[in-house]
């Protein structure tokens, strides 16, 4: 091998190890008191990291290859709730951003709207009102039961589904929770506060 091509192929390694070694740090996380890690039949992961005070909880997405591909920062309310969250893609280029409803009654989840932190898009009639990509609504059944998420989308394009891999950006079980319902929420976002 030519002198020049082995200069080449060390810089490449000097310059991309740090990427690596990043990656490599949050995979190997060990579950602790804040944080855990999710593996899915098709070998990718999730690290869920949340701040010792509970507000802020991180889920980073990793591909089967290792390769970060989305993280969600959510905003907790003070019983775990999810208030709103961020979507960034692997390049931590924002996408969306979601602001989710709960029910005063019980404190369940029935309504998600998210919107698209790259363009802002408004109401014609009224042009400081902001208007979602994507609306989900679910309903809750006389048991306590909620529905599958109805997704309603706003704008021509591709689907949240086919950009994120679900229909709903919503926390289907906190895994520092376990399984237990989600508390009434304290306290409620205010429109056009996610941004």
């Amino acid at each position: 091998m030519k002198p020049l091509a082995i200069w080449k192929i060390l810089w490449l390694v000097f310059i991309l190890s740090p990427l690596t070694l990043h990656a490599a740090n949050d995979l190997e996380a060990v579950d602790g008191p804040n944080v855990r890690v999710m593996q899915y039949k098709d070998k990718s992961k999730s690290i869920f990291t949340r701040s010792p005070n509970n507000l802020v909880l991180i889920k980073k997405t990793y591909s089967p290859a290792g390769v970060l591909t989305l993280t969600t920062v959510y905003r907790m309310d003070a019983n775990g709730n999810p208030m709103s969250c961020k979507i960034y893609d692997g390049q931590k280029n924002e996408l969306f951003w979601v602001r989710y409803g709960y029910r005063k009654s019980d404190g369940q989840l029935v309504a998600e709207e998210m919107f698209d932190s790259r363009v802002r898009r408004t109401n014609p009639k009224q042009p400081d009102e902001e208007i979602p990509l994507q609306v989900v609504r679910y309903v809750i059944d006389a048991q306590g039961k909620r529905s599958a998420p109805m997704v309603f989308n706003i704008q021509p394009g591709k689907t949240f589904e086919e950009i994120y891999g679900s229909k709903s950006s919503a926390l289907q079980t906190n895994p520092f929770k376990g399984d237990r319902p989600a508390a009434v929420p304290t306290q409620r976002p205010k429109p056009g506060s996610g941004r």
